[in-house]
C-alpha cells in the first residue's frame, strides 16, 4: 500500500544572532555543516523540496500602514523554512527534531501546508460559499 505524502512547512523561530554568540568561528562552521548535512539527508530522501534562511531585513505591513522589521533581535522573528513532505503530522515532527540548531534555543514550528484558507473557507451556517479554491492548482506541489 502506497502512503500519501502532504507539505509541511517547518518554520525556524528564535534565530537571533545572541543564540550563537558563545561560538567560535570553527563551531559556526560546525554548525553550518551541520545544516547542510541535514537538509542534504532530506533532499536525498525526497523529504525536502525547498528551504531557505531569511534576510534579516524586511517590512510588516498592516492595515494601518507598513513598517521597517520583522527585528532580528525579536525573539518570535522567522529566520527561514523548509517547505517539506511527511506521511504525517508525527513524521514531520520527527524530522523537526532533528534540527541541529534545537539545543542552541532555536524552535521548529511545524505546520500542515492546507489547500484552502481554512479560516476564510469555514462557510456560515445556511451560506453557499462561490468561488473557494484551492491553491493546489496554482502550486508546483504533486502528490
Amino acid at each position: 500500500m502506497e502512503t500519501t505524502l502532504s507539505p509541511y512547512l517547518l518554520i525556524f523561530r528564535n534565530t537571533s544572532s545572541e543564540s550563537y554568540q558563545g561560538l567560535s568561528p570553527e563551531q559556526r562552521q560546525d554548525l553550518l555543516r551541520q545544516w547542510n548535512d541535514w537538509y542534504d539527508r532530506l533532499a536525498n530522501n525526497g523529504k525536502v523540496q525547498h528551504g531557505h534562511p531569511l534576510e534579516l531585513a524586511g517590512r510588516i505591513v498592516t492595515h494601518s500602514g507598513v513598517t521597517d522589521g520583522p527585528f532580528a533581535e525579536a525573539k518570535e522573528a522567522v529566520g527561514g523554512y523548509f517547505f517539506i513532505t511527511a506521511s504525517s503530522l508525527d513524521e514531520a515532527t520527527e524530522i523537526a527534531q532533528q534540527c541541529p540548531s534545537l539545543c542552541h534555543g532555536i524552535t521548529v514550528e511545524v505546520r500542515p501546508v492546507g489547500q484552502i484558507c481554512p479560516t476564510l473557507s469555514a462557510k456560515p451556517i445556511g451560506v453557499r460559499m462561490e468561488g473557494a479554491r484551492s491553491y493546489k492548482q496554482n502550486s508546483n506541489f504533486e502528490q
